[in-house]
């Protein structure tokens, strides 16, 4: 394959199937949207003249879009030399866009419903770097999937520099159909509901029944009371939520399997309906971030996601579900899968964390009462000037909101901590979405100094590491301002020290200082 001779000078086309999968997207394309369109015609003619318009649309649309990609296909190939992985495409401005193989990091395989009854995937090819307009990546749209396959394993061989470990390879988890369990307690329940609350209205317009379909709520609830017929409505949403975060989990995880293979590369393939088979060279990893959703931490699990370098990310520009690891698990084994990554003998966010000063759980808990108070406040404004019946919401809010901020806030104190564990800086915070973190020390590039007026009196202060890798910077929040000074000199020596010498020079407290920048990590 990396052969650069014969007679096309080693390029390739695309399968040519790839028009066979765009005809079948755009007839379900097609078929969502006539819908609609047929209901609205078919009330301003005959139901046969307007089906007769939908269909003439709809194969004007399917034979437009499988003539365009004919055309995309025709025009483009694609190369793998020894030095470089090529692309070229385009009917009248051609384009040329090449990748170095030795900056070669991620080659993922994706392939929805249509290509895998072909036996087709969608091959990712990326650097990791950060540039616009996809200058660091290759798509490949599609190809086999035995050309996927080995494109993949010709691309990242030999990638790593660590030795091989037997009883480290492998297979590092798989999945445990009980793990559904935490679908319906994921923030993604609450989000359906309210998308299938919006689905029956919008279905109901298309039809012409909105009204109807309002007044006949309506009816069942006329007499019930407002509140109970607001908590019977909301309990429904959720319980459509919930039937969707399961179907939703089936799609996304099934058949999910993480492995290490020869040569140190860390392998996920997951999905039903569409699979995914994402790579993670080793040694781009700086860490693993251990995270703990309320309602999956209430339940006693957590998810694990790779803290590392290089990560292609999704359609959507985000790469957020690319470096998901582990899906929400119990907790002993997603500490299981932390220490088989990072091959470690125990997992270094299970260790013991220094504990934050009081001053911390002061600022939450005036954090947490502002933030309940302000809308009863508001209510109770209202109801002495417009309608005295909003001081019975504002009871009622302050009432509820109150106890339960100040219950979030003692939770996100008793929640943050640091510690050094071996080669690792691990750092925790939060409370609605929990986050442990255990970064490489090797991988922190610089360390930001943040602390405000009111911090400043209490005695603490904001240390953020900066590394390349994941979110780019992991806070550890109002710690006590000399020991995490001290921890932070002591997790990467030399990096912070010329910053507290000139710190001391000037002999007072910045509103905020910043240290970065160390080549070579």
């Amino acid at each position: 394959m990396s052969a650069a001779g014969g007679p096309d000078g080693g390029w390739r086309r695309l399968d040519p199937r790839t028009v066979l999968v765009t005809a079948a997207v755009m007839a379900g394309v097609a078929g969502g949207a006539g819908l609609p369109v047929l209901l609205g015609l078919a009330g301003s003619m005959p139901w046969w003249q307007a089906l007769g318009w939908v269909l003439a649309g709809a194969l004007v649309l399917v034979a437009g879009g499988a003539g365009a990609d004919w055309l995309r296909w025709r025009r483009t190939r694609y190369r793998i030399g020894p030095e470089r992985a090529e692309l070229r495409t385009g009917l009248v401005l051609v384009k040329r866009r090449s990748l170095a193989r030795e900056r070669i990091r991620t080659v993922d395989l994706t392939a929805s419903p249509p290509l895998r009854i072909l036996g087709l995937v969608k091959v990712r090819i990326g650097t990791g770097e950060h540039t616009g307009a996809g200058e660091s990546t290759l798509e490949l749209d599609p190809v086999s999937r035995a050309e996927g396959e080995r494109l993949r394993r010709e691309l990242l061989a030999g990638r790593s520099a660590r030795a091989p470990e037997a009883d480290r390879d492998g297979v590092l988890s798989t999945l445990d159909p009980r793990w559904i369990r935490y679908a319906p307690v994921s923030f993604v329940a609450p989000l359906l509901g309210g998308a299938a609350v919006g689905g029956v209205m919008q279905v109901s317009q298309w039809f012409g029944v909105q009204a109807e379909v309002a007044g006949w709520v309506g009816e069942r609830f006329r007499d019930t009371p407002l509140l109970w017929a607001a908590a019977v409505l909301g309990a429904l949403a959720l319980a459509a939520g919930a039937v969707g975060a399961l179907g939703l989990w089936v799609e996304m995880w099934f058949g999910y399997r993480l492995e290490r293979e020869p040569g140190g590369t860390l392998r996920l393939r997951r999905g039903l309906l569409t699979s995914r088979s994402l790579s993670i060279e080793e040694r781009r990893l700086r860490g693993v971030e251990l995270v703990e959703p309320l309602g999956v931490r209430l339940c006693g699990a957590a998810r694990v996601d790779a803290v590392a370098t290089g990560l292609v990310k999704d359609d959507e520009g985000r790469n957020a579900a690319h470096r998901t690891l582990l899906p929400p698990a119990p907790g002993p084994v997603a500490g299981d899968v932390v220490a088989r990554v990072l091959r470690e003998p125990v997992p270094p966010t299970s260790a013991a964390l220094v504990p934050h000063p009081r001053a911390a759980r002061s600022r939450r808990l005036r954090w947490a009462l502002a933030a309940a108070l302000a809308p009863v406040l508001l209510l109770v404004a209202l109801g002495l000037s417009l309608a005295p019946v909003l001081l019975y919401a504002a009871a009622v809010c302050g009432a509820v909101a109150v106890p339960l901020a100040v219950l979030l806030a003692l939770d996100a104190y008793r929640g943050l901590g640091h510690a050094l564990v071996g080669d690792y800086l691990v750092a925790r915070s939060g409370t609605v979405r929990r986050a442990t973190v255990a970064l490489r020390r090797g991988g922190v590039i610089g360390w930001t100094l943040k602390q405000s007026w009111f911090q400043r009196r209490a005695g603490v202060l904001t240390l953020t590491a900066t590394t390349a890798a994941g979110d780019g910077a992991y806070p550890v929040y109002d710690a006590d301002e000399q020991e995490i000074l001290d921890f932070a000199s002591r997790a990467v020596p030399g990096l912070l020290e010329p910053f507290l010498e000139r710190r001391g020079e000037r002999g007072g407290h910045g509103g905020h200082g910043e240290r970065g920048g160390r080549p070579g990590t």
